[in-house]
């Protein structure tokens, strides 16, 4: 039995997973993020709370993987396991076939920004090409809604989406021409905040920030799809977890005849990818 420990490190979140393998069976030991000022403070208290919780001692450790941008903070060995960095990219991908069950995709990063990978499955391997992103993603979400309406918090932003309204927000092609037979659907948005009036509650404009964030990677991610000629597209990170976002996803993917796919755990794509690194690894 090898037991593999995948660990994605964000600028204040830790995520972190467990796989052990015995031979072709895989089995998940289930993950879990704690929040923390510092990448450092934040790994370490991941990989404590993690081992204690699930009763995994160090001596039972084969191997920890470790990718996200706060994994150049940790030089050392971590409780004097050796870390081995790997590439989010490749992460991502692996992690987002993974949980879709797909062997061809694209896989979507929603984090404090966005980034875009095509992954395909080639015989027991995952290969992943990064196609490019956008600064448009949780980053975004928070510091307008800071700004224009005075919330700094995921829950509060969407506890405002529920009441919201897009038309006191947004222009849309109805709302432009008349025309029954005009050449796109008339419920696509025209302009973000292209309507906004000063009779907009603060309900709307929190639903249209998370529209606008949402309509962004959307359509990247059409464009994405359509260029490899594929229609799955595997939408993973913290962004899928907020209701307002994930809405936009399923409104648009009938216009554009792609398929979005939330899976169960995308929050943790990432991180679980790290760990399946591994059994490519072996392979090599």
């Amino acid at each position: 039995m090898r037991t593999v420990i995948g660990i994605d490190i964000g600028g204040s979140t830790t995520k972190i997973v467990g796989l052990r393998s015995d031979g072709a069976e895989q089995t998940l030991i289930e993950p879990i993020f704690v929040r923390a000022t510092d990448a450092i403070t934040s790994v370490y208290g991941a990989f404590g709370k993690f081992t204690m919780q699930n009763g995994i001692e160090l001596k039972d450790i084969d191997r920890v993987l470790m990718t996200g941008v706060g994994a150049s903070f940790i030089d050392k060995p971590l409780y004097s396991l050796e870390c081995e960095k790997v590439s989010e990219f490749r992460c991502v991908g692996n992690g987002g076939l993974y949980l879709s069950g797909l062997d061809e995709a694209i896989v979507v990063s929603m984090g404090t920004g966005t980034a875009l990978m095509h992954s395909k499955r080639e015989g027991d391997v995952t290969v992943t090409k990064y196609l490019g992103g956008t600064g448009v993603g949780g980053g975004t979400l928070l510091g307008l809604s800071r700004k224009m309406i005075g919330v700094d918090t995921i829950e509060h932003l969407e506890q405002l989406c529920e009441g919201g309204d897009l038309s006191n927000v947004d222009l849309r092609i109805k709302d432009l021409t008349s025309d029954n037979n005009f050449q796109i659907n008339d419920e696509i948005t025209a302009s973000n905040f292209g309507k906004l009036s000063d009779m907009a509650s603060q309900n709307d404009i929190a639903l249209g920030i998370a529209n606008m964030v949402g309509e962004t990677i959307a359509m990247l991610a059409v464009f994405a799809a359509r260029s490899f000629n594929i229609k799955n597209v595997v939408l993973t990170g913290n962004l899928t977890a907020i209701k307002a976002v994930a809405d936009v996803f399923e409104g648009l993917e009938h216009m554009f005849g792609v398929r979005f796919i939330i899976p169960e755990r995308s929050q943790f794509a990432t991180v679980i990818g790290a760990a399946l690194c591994d059994k490519e690894d072996q392979l090599k």
